[in-house]
């Protein structure tokens, strides 16, 4: 029997109005603002935030994925869909998709199987448009910086003091505002711009990143109101002067007009689950190179009309997990109680030693056959992302998200395994093939590890300097032996420290294809050194990132990337190829 797409299960869901879905949750009417009848944004001003968070508070994180990914956010959607099935009153949190990673390779993000969130196209395309949102902010910006460098070496103090301005001398070599674009597309890496006639330029290098991993979309998902975003955005630095003046937005005169452009993506997105339980979309940055977790405001608002919130960090415990913690907790001030840890058996084999997988490429047989002694030898990853979570006092669950071809030995080895590490509970999870029912076990099992609470602590503390902070990271949670500094990381991260940035957190950006900073370090290395070769500074999001190996900022395409399968019926206006 041929089982149906994500998006044919999706196409085929009868979708509440959101009228519906908001007033099941208490959510004042006057506070919704309706996209058509599916879809809503809430206006935080218009809802009671006077009232304390209610929510116990989940978040989901993974054990080190294969490159397809191993079912977190399906697994985020099923927990919420099987806390309603036993009767609690759940909502889920998550990050907007960027659409380059949808028409390439990965495909979609809303879930999948029977464990969604519909109207699953309009989630993976344009939504409420804050993507769009970022992108122009973003890019008003950059055009700011080379008007200022254009005008500035056309015209002497005396004009600039006539128009009200003082001259920046923008160092056009020390700009590190690049523009973006949400697509992925490798040839606009570098580039050179300004060319053409005298009137046009200034002529300079710079290039594109993928919209989410703009700085505006950290701040968007950090900033807790408008008055906060405000502030943030006038506080990025977005080049230096000639005299190595950190240059920001508000002294480029152009924070406000940015803020303006961000005021309406500040509010969150409301959608639902296949099961009705309220889907908060808001937000997506990277989990490589910013914090990788859905918005602090979303989380605010959903906290006090829902009794459990479920929220999602990027990639495994090793970066989105401990950002979630060590970045986003101490900008929300909510405090999780329960840790989930998705586990799959093909990922644990893979750690064991198995064949590479390859996104597009049928699966090589050791991971649809039973191969218990493969399994096995991957086990310690998944013991090294629940010590992960200990690190921080949580209780952890384990979900083991069922393939078809798994096996009941197999599943058995990961649940031993899990317990004898010290989890919580491991529970096998069914939810992609039967939704709300299927995860009802992991429901109860993380009901449970609430009620038995936890004594949540910061991995550091932030008065501690930048490359103790680094040092501890990699120690703790990457169990390097060592870490080396390039000289020119060394001399940024002096120079932060000196700028006043020294108490803020560490967002390391890294591969997620490890625990390490090297993709083809599989399983648990230990006593390596860790490298950091470069830093960067994102003061309006309120984070320092250093950089671990070569991070790219804007992907590629494959050779058959994800957008040849999608196309439109013209007459019915129906969608088909996404997934």
């Amino acid at each position: 029997m041929a089982f149906k797409s994500d998006l044919e299960i999706a196409q085929s869901a009868t979708v509440r109005p959101i009228a519906d879905i908001a007033a099941a949750y208490d959510i004042p009417e006057k506070a919704i603002i309706n996209y058509g009848t599916e879809i809503a944004k809430i206006d935080p001003l218009l809802t009671d935030m006077k009232r304390a968070p209610k929510a116990r508070y989940i978040d989901v994180t993974a054990i080190t994925p294969t490159p397809l990914g191993e079912g977190k956010t399906t697994t985020t959607v099923g927990l919420t869909q099987g806390l309603g099935y036993i009767g609690k009153k759940a909502a889920c949190a998550i990050r907007q998709p960027s659409m380059g990673p949808t028409f390439g390779i990965k495909g979609g993000a809303a879930g999948g199987g029977y464990s969604q969130i519909v109207p699953m196209e309009e989630f993976n395309l344009h939504l409420t448009g804050d993507i769009h949102a970022v992108s122009a902010a973003h890019n008003l910006g950059a055009a700011a910086i080379d008007a200022r460098i254009y005008h500035e070496g056309r015209w002497g103090d005396k004009f600039l003091a006539k128009q009200g301005l003082e001259r920046l001398s923008v160092d056009p070599y020390a700009v590190s505002w690049r523009r973006v674009l949400d697509m992925n597309d490798r040839s606009l890496r570098n580039v050179i711009t300004g060319l053409g006639d005298m009137g046009d330029g200034p002529i300079r290098q710079t290039g594109f990143d993928i919209a989410v991993a703009s700085e505006l979309m950290a701040i968007l998902a950090l900033s807790k109101d408008l008055a906060d975003m405000r502030r943030r955005i006038g506080s990025m630095v977005m080049a230096r002067s000639k005299k190595g003046a950190a240059l920001t937005a508000e002294a480029l005169g152009v924070a406000g007009a940015m803020t303006v452009l961000m005021k309406d993506a500040l509010k969150p997105n409301l959608l639902q689950t296949l099961e009705g339980q309220a889907a908060f979309v808001h937000a997506g940055p990277f989990a490589n190179i910013a914090h990788g977790n859905s918005s602090v405001i979303a989380d605010m608002v959903a906290a006090r009309y829902s009794d459990y919130l479920v929220t999602e960090s990027g990639f495994g415990s090793d970066i989105g997990m401990e950002k979630f913690f060590d970045i986003k907790c101490r900008a929300s001030g909510l405090i999780p109680d329960t840790v989930v840890m998705v586990a799959t058996v093909r990922a644990l084999k893979m750690h064991g030693g198995g064949p590479k997988v390859t996104p597009g490429r049928a699966l090589d047989k050791a991971y649809t056959e039973e191969n218990t002694e493969l399994l096995s030898a991957g086990l310690g990853n998944l013991r090294r992302h629940i010590e992960n979570v200990a690190l921080f006092g949580i209780p952890c669950v384990v979900a083991v998200n069922a393939f078809p071809t798994d096996t009941d030995a197999e599943h058995n080895l990961i649940i031993e395994a899990s317990r004898k590490a010290g989890a919580f509970d491991a529970v096998v999870t069914t939810h992609h093939a039967n939704g709300g029912e299927g995860a009802a076990a992991l429901a109860e099992a993380v009901d449970k590890a609430c009620d038995k609470g936890g004594d949540f602590r910061y991995l550091y503390d932030l008065k501690s300097s930048l490359t103790d902070k680094i040092e501890i990271l990699a120690d703790k949670i990457y169990r390097a032996g060592d870490v080396s500094y390039s000289s020119e990381a060394k001399d940024l991260l002096a120079q932060f420290e000196t700028d006043g940035h020294g108490g803020l957190p560490i967002c390391m950006a890294k591969t997620h294809l490890s625990l390490s900073h090297d993709p083809a370090m599989k399983n648990d290395p230990e006593g390596f050194t860790f490298p950091v070769s470069d830093a960067r500074l994102s003061a309006g999001a309120g984070f320092v990132y250093p950089l671990a190996g070569n991070i790219r900022t804007m992907p590629g395409l494959g050779s058959k990337p994800a957008y040849m399968s999608i196309d439109i019926d013209p007459v019915t206006g129906k969608v088909s190829g996404l997934f």
